[in-house]
């Protein structure tokens, strides 16, 4: 089993908080396997890599020999988590709770060990709650103390409605801590506030309050806002891997590292290596490949892994040759051969003239994945696969 500093190494990669750090210094010195809580409402039945950075590092407790608690929080989710929300979530219908969490659960296992997950579901101690248990815990909080939330306190100020059902999402949550006996507990920076209730609760109760850890959120491909479905930023768990490759070959370079650090399991002193590389004159690109290789995988498995870039579209590395390659017809109509440039403008892989005399002075066609000349002509018969930059490609069948 690693040693205290190399598990709190492992612990600490890519998080925005450890809060304290010291208490959960001492309950690694217990010897024994943590209670790692992360709760997840099934209200979006379909993960991004977004909602993978807290599965992440749940799998890297698991790796350390700890006990991973994945809560689905089927009576939460009748509720609707406020957090972050400038009006009141419409609660889910049963239905809709039982299928999303089961899609939850199949997406996730391509990350956890089933074997070392306990899946629970927090309406098994919930829907036990009767109405004065409830009173009483809403005993253990103000009112404000709850408007000290942003999203409260927002909303408050701007005179729209709060419910008084969403003042009792943060005391579930806390009382969740409670009845699962965590000793961690995982959430998004903007889940900092909930996580801390259930330190609260669980002193009340008389239980050592857990040690709460929060993740970042990651951007989207756009490099600047989160990543999100409804923003079109996403690269999500189910998409193919020629998607995701293509996705993740877009991702700015400026964000490689943050992907690296939040997304691969890779030890971060051979992401080092890499950067270091990268700011000697290395090619981004070719390790934004290891990285989307290693996701692909992940998601899919290895052999999708090494041909994705195939199957991913005409946005491939200039000499890929991708799968399902359009085919076009151009007519010598009466001459020999045809030069080059003559062939990309006929075939539709460039404007004009000028776009071909430009691809062609950047080094950028390839012929049959192998780099051409200006000077390259075609005959009568000729069948070849012709890329002209990153996102024109065809097969080009040179008729009479």
């Amino acid at each position: 089993m690693p040693s205290i500093d190399e598990s709190l190494a492992i612990i600490k990669r890519g998080v925005d908080e450890l809060l304290p750090e010291d208490e959960l210094v001492e309950k690694l010195k217990l010897g024994r396997p943590l209670r790692i809580k992360a709760g997840f409402d099934p209200t979006a039945p379909d993960l991004h890599l977004g909602h993978t950075v807290l599965i992440n590092k749940l799998r890297q407790f698991q790796d350390l020999g700890h006990h991973v608690m994945f809560l689905i929080g089927d009576f939460t989710g009748k509720i609707g988590d406020p957090t972050g929300k400038s009006a009141t979530r419409p609660p889910l219908t049963d239905e809709q709770v039982a299928s999303n969490a089961q899609t939850y659960k199949e997406q996730v296992f391509k990350i956890l060990d089933p074997a070392k997950t306990e899946v629970m579901f927090n309406s098994h101690w919930m829907g036990r709650m009767s109405a004065a248990d409830m009173i009483r815990l809403a005993g253990q909080y103000t009112v404000a103390r709850m408007l000290e939330r942003d999203d409260f306190t927002k909303r408050y100020r701007a005179e729209q409605p709060i419910a008084i059902h969403e003042f009792l999402y943060p005391l579930v949550q806390g009382y969740d801590s409670v009845a699962m006996e965590a000793d961690v507990e995982l959430g998004g920076t903007d889940q900092k506030f909930n996580l801390l209730m259930g330190r609260i609760l669980q002193k009340h109760f008389g239980q050592a309050p857990q040690v709460i850890l929060t993740m970042p959120i990651l951007e989207g491909l756009d490099g600047v806002q989160k990543m999100s479905k409804s923003l079109g930023n996403y690269i999500g768990v189910n998409d193919s891997p020629g998607e995701m490759y293509t996705k993740l070959l877009s991702v700015p370079d400026h964000l490689l590292w943050r992907y690296f650090e939040l997304l691969s399991f890779r030890p971060m002193a051979e992401v080092a290596d890499y950067r270091r590389a990268v700011e000697a004159g290395a090619n981004p690109q070719d390790y934004k490949k290891v990285l989307a290789e290693e996701i692909i995988a992940r998601f899919h498995d290895e052999e999708a892994a090494k041909t994705a870039h195939k199957s991913a579209g005409n946005r491939v590395a200039l000499g890929e040759i991708p799968e399902n390659v359009p085919t076009v017809e151009v007519a010598l109509e009466g001459q020999d051969q045809l030069p080059l440039a003559s062939v990309l403008r006929l075939a539709g892989l460039v404007k004009n003239g000028a776009a071909a005399k430009d691809v062609l002075g950047r080094g950028a066609v390839y012929v049959n994945g192998e780099q051409v000349s200006a000077d390259t002509v075609f005959s009568a018969g000729d069948d070849a696969v012709i890329q002209a930059g990153k996102k024109k490609i065809a097969r080009v069948l040179i008729t009479k």
